[in-house]
């Protein structure tokens, strides 16, 4: 079952899209000490809504269809979402269901990089005629992409912004991304604020992305013609 389609002047806007009244805002951040040691936490901390799996996350809302949407950007939690339940990034629909069993994964690809074995993203799946739609209508990907069929994408970390333990002022990234990559088992996870999950690709397939909307549409023939 898809989520509502939401457009914005006659285009379809992502599931994981943020929209103007979605923006992210900032809370005090406190020390916590407890059992398992120290961490970062909100003054006003809720655990059961700005906790994952013990990772402290962004504070965004939840309004999609208010405003204008940031077509490139991500919604917090729908982008969570999507990753934990294999939802469509676009339709927000579940990608189970192939007969292979697989995934569709797609991401911008510099210079036709293909998506490789243990590649870590933070771009949930996208089914076929979603990611046909969206390498002739997103800038973003348009001639420069790369799709892959994917086995098995367990959870890997997150990416988010890391503050330093003594000051609690967030440390410049080590990349030149606004986030960076945290590890499950990374010292920096109880420091980060999360706004990306993050999951490692495995039993990696790349495919033409023109050849396997081809298959599918020729599977869908055979299906409705049995």
């Amino acid at each position: 079952m898809s989520a509502a389609t939401l457009t914005y002047r006659g285009l379809q806007v992502p599931y994981v899209a943020p929209w103007a009244a979605e923006k992210p805002f900032t809370s005090p951040l406190v020390l916590q000490r407890g059992p398992r040691g120290s961490r970062i936490g909100y003054s006003d901390e809720n655990p059961a809504v700005d906790r994952y799996e013990g990772v402290l996350w962004v504070r965004q809302p939840i309004a999609p269809g208010l405003g204008r949407p940031d077509f490139p950007g991500m919604h917090s939690r729908r982008q969570r979402r999507a990753m934990i339940h294999m939802l469509c990034q676009v339709r927000g629909g579940s990608t189970f269901g192939r007969p292979d069993e697989r995934h569709l994964f797609l991401m911008r690809a510099a210079g036709g990089q293909p998506i490789t074995e243990g590649e870590k993203t933070t771009a949930a799946p996208v089914c076929v005629p979603c990611a046909v739609e969206s390498v002739g209508a997103c800038p973003h990907l348009r001639g420069s992409y790369a799709a892959a069929l994917v086995g098995y994408s367990p959870s890997w970390g997150v990416a988010g912004v890391v503050y330093d333990p003594s000051t609690l002022q967030p440390l410049p990234s080590e990349t030149d991304e606004t986030l960076d990559l945290v590890a499950h088992d990374d010292p920096r996870l109880p420091w980060t604020v999360a706004a990306r999950y993050v999951v490692s690709l495995h039993d990696v397939t790349p495919v033409d992305l023109s050849d396997l909307a081809s298959l599918e549409d020729a599977r869908t023939l055979c299906e409705v013609g049995r």
